[in-house]
Formats: structure tokens, sequence, C-alpha cells
């Protein structure tokens, strides 16, 4: 598929993605939409890129072309599309953002009725319609049938509510210093506002967006200036969010990262001992560290690893019937509050944890040790698949004779090629990734 990468459709405006292929796109989700609408409403959100002006008039004009009703919600989190979505009664959901990438970047994800993001499948048929252009031209309406779009501006306090709904209604958040960096992006006003309310004493960064500095030298990609700001400010707690707020990076009292795998464990089996955890365990992907598996299963749960992505996470979830999984890069799901990774929702259950367990952070979210790993990333000019690269075979055959554990992947949103190798003999590891970096850089230039 050339549009569609791991999670929706990303790329340089103005370059990969400009107002006319924004608005085409547009017109071929609305004509895919069209077959199942119910309201005739989408409703579309945006983080705070400059680009997103272009961008949400262009994909308002594609929608209202082929007789869409659209509702605008402005700058908002990816995972508050997800649930305003099927809360105002809309046929799809489209929110406008780049994620974690810089302000240059932007991109297009889909939500259908339920909330919930598009399989490959349905990405298919909609970039089979983008290609069509008969399909394209004949779908287009005239006079009356041609949609209308309106701007709310109070939706802000529905999501709000909704995801302090997922905070225990006996627990407070009096007595906690809390740091957030909202990234200068979409969660620059929930964040501070759900942490306030709860009670906390919130000291607020990366919330002064300008089009510009969305995930720039802030949020979850970039923790450092945040854990300064814990260890200043004497806080308990650093939360850091991306550009869209659907991920989430914990820091604790020292300044230290908490681990993705080390909190998805804490958060699986503070669920468990709650009796909320539903099919005996949790989805993580394939790029988790084996520990986890380990301590989890010492706790007679199990770990399912699917995919990259956190659509890829959900579906698993849907079809064990588990209602908690999630990536160790911060994309954490709860599935009885929300249908995608949301950075904030995650945060209150982490904080949840921390108040129950009366521990500091550094000691509640440090529960096992991970195995040692080591990991790549390398520019490509071609994504050429592995099985057609000579040599490919020989040198993974020589990894797991080595006893060790490893993920080679092409980035879906970059032009990256993602080198991950696992086991319990560090000097193993370094030499096979020195010999993969090596074996890649010759391979894909």
């Amino acid at each position: 598929m050339g549009l569609f990468g791991t999670d929706g459709v990303r790329g340089k405006a103005g370059e990969a993605i400009t107002a006319l292929n924004a608005m085409r796109l547009a017109m071929a989700a609305g004509i895919y939409f069209q077959k199942s609408t119910k309201t005739g409403k989408i409703i579309v959100g945006k983080d705070t890129r400059r680009s997103g002006y272009m961008m949400e008039n262009a994909i308002v004009s594609g929608l209202t072309a082929v007789g869409f009703d659209v509702v605008q919600i402005g700058p908002m989190p990816t995972p508050a599309v997800a649930f305003l979505t099927p809360n105002m009664r809309c046929d799809a959901g489209i929110m406008i953002s780049a994620s974690h990438n810089p302000f240059e970047d932007n991109g297009v994800k889909f939500f259908d009725a339920e909330g919930n993001k598009l399989n490959r499948d349905c990405e298919a048929q909609i970039e089979a319609i983008y290609q069509d252009d008969k399909a394209i031209a004949d779908a287009q309406q005239t006079g009356k049938r041609i949609g209308k779009s309106k701007r709310i501006d109070d939706v802000i306090g529905r999501y709000i509510v909704h995801i302090k709904n997922s905070f225990p209604c006996d627990l407070t958040l009096s007595g906690l210093r809390v740091v957030i960096d909202c990234a200068n992006g979409a969660g620059y006003k929930v964040g501070p506002t759900v942490l306030q309310e709860l009670g906390a004493e919130v000291f607020v960064i990366g919330d002064e967006p300008n089009g510009f500095n969305i995930n720039d030298d802030c949020g979850a990609i970039h923790p450092s200036t945040l854990a300064k700001q814990v260890v200043e400010k004497r806080a308990d707690l650093g939360i850091a969010l991306d550009g869209d707020a659907d991920r989430v990076l914990l820091i604790d009292e020292h300044g230290e990262i908490v681990n993705g795998d080390k909190l998805m464990g804490v958060l699986a089996l503070h669920l468990h001992r709650h009796g909320i955890l539903r099919g005996g365990g949790m989805v993580a992907t394939v790029m988790s560290n084996t520990a986890l598996d380990d301590f989890l299963k010492k706790e007679g749960l199990k770990v399912l690893r699917s995919a990259v992505g956190d659509k890829h996470v959900v579906a698993m979830m849907q079809a064990n019937d588990m209602n908690f999984g999630g990536e160790e890069s911060g994309h954490i799901i709860f599935s009885d509050y929300a249908k995608t990774g949301d950075g904030i929702t995650s945060a209150l259950q982490a904080l949840a944890y921390l108040v129950e367990s009366g521990k500091k952070a550094s000691d509640a979210f440090n529960p096992f040790v991970l195995y040692p790993q080591e990991k790549r990333n390398l520019v490509v000019e071609e994504k050429i698949p592995f099985e057609k690269i000579e040599g490919y075979e020989a040198l993974v055959a020589r990894i797991e004779e080595a006893g060790l554990r490893h993920l080679f992947r092409y980035s879906g949103t970059e032009k990256k090629l993602r080198l991950l190798i696992e086991g319990v003999d560090r000097k193993k590891i370094a030499s096979m990734m020195a010999e993969a970096e090596s074996f890649f850089k010759r391979a894909l230039g």
C-alpha cells in the first residue's frame, strides 16, 4: 500500500501530503463511509501544527463535496476523537496529526463509528477509491446534497469528564506534586486540567503551542527537560505526552525514565489484583522485552504478542476478550475507557496505583529487571523486502544460534529500518548488533 503506514497516513506537509491529496483522501474516505452511514456526520480533530489549518480545510472540503456534514473540534488529543466519534453519533472520526513527528510532518488517522482505528482491509478500500478517478468524480454532490460544516468548541468538557471517570472515585491526587509536559501539542489544555481537578499540585511545561514547536525538544520524545523539572520541583512524578497525546512517558522522582514494559507489567498486575483484568493477561507487541512475559507468568498471567501499532494491539485484545495492552513506547490501552492509546488516561491509572501503593515512583514502577537488548534505527533509501536481500537468512541463523531474540522491521511512517536484538549475554548482543548493522548498511545503502 502506498498511502497508509503503521498508523494512518503520514508525511511531510506540502510535499508528501498536500492540500490537494488531503482533499482527495477525505473524499475517498467519505465514499467509503457512505456505505455504512447512519447520521451523515464525520468529526474532525487536529493537533497544533501550522499545517493543520491547511489540512483541516482541505479535509472539510473533501467530505462536504461528497455529501457529509462535518463537526470540527479543533486541537484535541487523538483518543478524544476516538471517544467523541460514537459519543456524538458520527459515522466516522478523522484526526489530523503526525503524532510524535516534527512539525514539518502531518498525517491523517481514521476511526469508524465505534471509535476504532481502521484495519488494513478498510485502509486498502479507501486507497483503492483514492486511486479511482471515476469514483471520485461520480461521488461529488450538487445543490442541497452538498454537506455543511460547523465548529464546536465545548467538546473538551465531555472528554475531560470521560477520562476523569477512569480514575477511582474514592481516590484523590491531593498531596502529589506532578510535572506534565504537553509537548506543545494536542493535550496542552486537557492534561493539566484533569490533573488539577483531581487535586494534584501541577507544574506545566510544553503548553505554549505556536504551530512550530510541537515535539520540539519536549514531550515524550525528548524527556530531558521534564526530568530536570521533576527534580527541581521535588515532584512525585513527571508525565510526558507526545504531540497528539495518545502515548505517555513517566519520569520518577529521581528524574529517571520509567520503562514502558515495567509500567505495563505493574498496571496489568494492579488490574488483576483488583479483579478488573480480563482474558487472563495482556497484549504487548513484538518490541516488548521478554522479561515482561516472565514477570507476569509468575503471577499466572499471559502475554500475547501483536504487530507494532496500537491498532494491532487493540485488534488482538478484542479477539481474545482482553481489556489491557500496549506498546513499550507508551501507547497503552485500557479498553474499558478508551479505544486507542490514551496518554492522559494511562497517566491517571499509573497515578492511581502510585496513590494506592504508597510507594515512591522509583520503587512502584520498577518491579523486575529487563533482559539486555540493543536497538538501532538506520535511515534507508529503499525498503527492500528482507527475503530479497542476499545473506539475510544466514544472518538470522547466526543470531538464533547465539541464543538471541531479534526483531528487524521497517518503520511504517519513516524511511527507517529498526533493529532489535535481545538476550542474556551483553557481549553476544553487541557483537551481533554490530554485524547486523554493518550487513544492512551494505545491503540497503
